[in-house]
């Protein structure tokens, strides 16, 4: 599951996670011990006004108590006397005003209440509290939520009782759960900032290095880190330096061996084609049997050529050529590459591109657009057309061919040194060509893909940053 989260997500997640377990813990520990005090506080204050009202009410009905002489019984000074000159009801009316919502007395085998209802409370609440036991119970009278108190009398067999509402403990109760909540929530989200905040200084020097590592396989090869000091990072910031300045000096004794090796061809290159040249010149002098093979040659030779010319290439490339810029018309550049390569007319240029030039290497660009017209001649069914028009980065070069196309799978693999579609046609792709174009295009700070060309075929779009001249 973790899997499918970046490093900084799963950074972010743990701070998030965190700052939730500890900020729910709270909220539970918070809750339970303010919740537990208010309720025990509620329900001692309502049995503290019911005891005190059930007092009011024994002294309205017996008087004060009357101290018990040592030579009397027991049984008498336990057993007060009734005044009968008073009533149950106004007693009951005569009440301290209190938060109680209903008031009933249970005195001489009779109920006695304003507002409540005796057979609202529990059977066994009352019994409990008759049999001399005080008594509370959270019940529902009428769809509220009240306290039911019950308190003995002091003659066996009456007791007196109370509930009282519990609206307001109910009110602070839900007000507290929901801030709770919202502060549990609150707390998640600042977790989950803190951790992007953390996992952005502790990534600072990963992002770094995947931005080095994203310079060097890209082919600038003299990218280097600069936390070789750093106590944490110092080793991998000193290997990486190393494996990368190795890569260079590898790959700079490899384009010198190539260049080398190339300029040691083209002079037996060259030998060879001139003799070739001076055989076709004399070809309907040669035997039916070998003309031929003289062609096959001919044209393998040209090939060769070419392979010859495009390791030249490359290796001035990867030996660090820096080139020359220059401000060149870009449709008039296309043209001239573009129709020259294919010995026709192929370029259209929109009226809104023909004013756009651009800071280039005049010699790289050409090459590009002449190896793509190239590619598109020799192993594409011919060059359907050389499109430029303004847009994307500045300026949009398409050329199109009548080939079958290129399949998805294959529209990287073809920009690779002697790589080739593999699902696309044998030889499509084959040699440096299409490297040397990935290549110069990230030197003009463009970007090149391939698409289907509406009708069939492939289409190659460049986009190089250009300007109205």
């Amino acid at each position: 599951m973790l899997g499918r989260f970046s490093l900084r997500g799963r950074v972010m997640l743990a701070y998030g996670l965190l700052a939730l377990g500890l900020s729910s813990a709270l909220a539970l520990v918070t809750w339970s011990v303010v919740s537990n005090y208010l309720t025990q506080q509620r329900e001692s204050s309502a049995i503290v006004e019911t005891a005190d009202n059930a007092a009011a009410l024994h002294y309205g009905l017996f008087g004060a108590p009357q101290p018990c002489h040592p030579a009397r019984e027991r049984a008498e000074c336990g057993s007060p006397t009734p005044n009968p000159n008073v009533s149950v009801t106004d007693l009951l009316n005569t009440l301290p005003s209190t938060d109680s919502a209903a008031s009933m007395l249970y005195y001489n085998d009779q109920w006695y209440s304003l507002t409540g209802k005796p057979e609202d409370l529990p059977s066994d609440l009352i019994a409990n509290v008759r049999a001399g036991s005080t008594q509370h119970r959270r019940i529902s009278v009428n769809g509220q939520q009240v306290l039911a108190v019950g308190v003995p009398m002091t003659r066996p067999g009456e007791a007196f009782f109370e509930w009282h509402p519990l609206d307001n403990l109910d009110y602070t109760l839900r007000t507290l759960k929901i801030t709770l909540v919202a502060a549990a929530i609150v707390t998640a989200l600042i977790g989950l900032a803190v951790g992007r905040l953390a996992s952005t200084l502790a990534l600072r020097p990963l992002a770094e290095l995947t931005r080095v590592a994203d310079a060097v396989a890209r082919g600038k090869l003299d990218a280097r880190l600069q936390a070789e000091n750093d106590r944490d990072l110092g080793g991998l910031a000193r290997s990486f330096n190393q494996t990368a300045a190795d890569l260079e000096r590898r790959v700079a004794v490899d384009a010198r061996f190539a260049g080398d090796v190339s300029h040691e061809l083209r002079t037996p290159l060259m030998t060879m084609l001139n003799s070739m040249q001076l055989i076709q010149n004399h070809r309907g002098e040669l035997p039916a049997a070998v003309r031929e093979p003289v062609e096959l040659l001919g044209y393998d030779l040209d090939r060769f050529r070419r392979l010859v010319i495009d390791l030249l290439e490359i290796s001035r490339d990867d030996g660090g050529d820096q080139g020359s810029r220059e401000i060149v018309r870009i449709a008039d550049l296309v043209r001239a590459a573009a129709d020259g390569t294919a010995g026709r007319e192929v370029t259209t240029v929109e009226p809104e591109a023909e004013g756009l030039t651009l800071q280039a290497d005049k010699r790289r660009l050409e090459r590009v657009i002449a190896n793509l017209v190239e590619n598109a001649e020799d192993h594409a069914g011919g060059c359907k057309g050389v499109g430029v028009e303004a847009g994307g980065l500045g300026v949009i070069i398409t050329v199109d061919d009548a080939g079958p196309g290129i399949a998805v799978e294959d529209r990287t693999r073809i920009f690779e040194r002697f790589g080739r579609g593999e699902t696309s046609g044998r030889g499509r792709g084959v040699g440096l060509g299409l490297a040397i174009v990935a290549r110069h295009v990230q030197w003009h700070a463009g970007t090149i893909r391939v698409t289907d060309r509406p009708g069939g075929g492939a289409r190659f779009t460049v986009e190089l940053p250009a300007k109205i001249s």
